[in-house]
């Protein structure tokens, strides 16, 4: 039955992205996200968001510290950009800075082909279009077969549960949401690139509204604000 319900929120994601995925943001300039690490603030995750005519373009930029004692145990800091025309990535750049470990990833659209072109610090191939860049604020993910990673450029394998309708508080408001999980396919990986992440979506807007993951710590992204 859960099986059964997945596809229809697929169906319904898909019709909605197929058509009109810039619609969801025509009215959205910034989202503004928290990063909690058990339950304590370490920093936080924004985007920006242009559109013109067919174009949207997302710029990102994400930092957290990781402290005990005053001393700085992990310094994380990294930026991005998407660029999209009529609903296709035509580029995605990043880079990001892991304590001190410099990791980017570069991809481009060839229209000849129909294939993303990846050059990333850890893999260098080509990838279907319909691939999606592991950014959780394109709801798009949810029909993928597999994402990108948007820190090193390496392909995921993705299994994507849906787990429900939940009403979920986030900065004094209310909103109706709809609860994935995302895990990698592959279960042979090794823990440390094991995909495990919860994501909550609104149901009316497709905003991205949650996500959490266990590793290490637990860790949670919330939406602080948007406009």
């Amino acid at each position: 039955m859960k099986n059964f319900f997945l596809s229809i929120i697929i169906s319904l994601f898909s019709i909605t992205c197929a058509f009109s995925h810039g619609e969801h943001y025509k009215n959205i300039s910034k989202l503004e996200y928290e990063l909690f690490r058990n339950g304590k603030l370490i920093g936080f995750h924004n985007y920006t968001f242009k559109k013109d005519q067919n174009k949207l373009v997302v710029n990102s930029i994400v930092k957290f510290k990781i402290k005990k004692l005053g001393i700085d145990l992990y310094n994380y800091e990294a930026t991005s950009e998407e660029i999209y025309e009529n609903d296709q990535l035509i580029n995605f750049k990043s880079n990001t800075n892991q304590n001190k470990k410099i990791k980017y990833v570069n991809i481009n659209y060839d229209t000849d082909k129909e294939v993303l072109v990846i050059d990333g610090s850890s893999n260098k191939s080509n990838s279907p279009k319909s691939f999606a860049v592991g950014t959780w604020w394109n709801h798009a993910i949810i029909e993928a077969k597999s994402q990108i990673s948007a820190i090193s450029g390496r392909i995921i394998e993705q299994k994507v549960t849906f787990l429900g309708k939940e009403e979920i508080i986030l900065e004094n408001k209310r909103y109706n949401a709809l609860h994935f999980n995302f895990a990698s396919a592959d279960e042979t990986l090794p823990d440390s690139k094991k995909l495990n992440t919860d994501i909550w979506y609104d149901e009316k807007t497709k905003l991205w509204l949650k996500a959490s993951f266990d590793k290490t710590g637990f860790w949670e992204y919330r939406l602080k604000n948007f406009n």
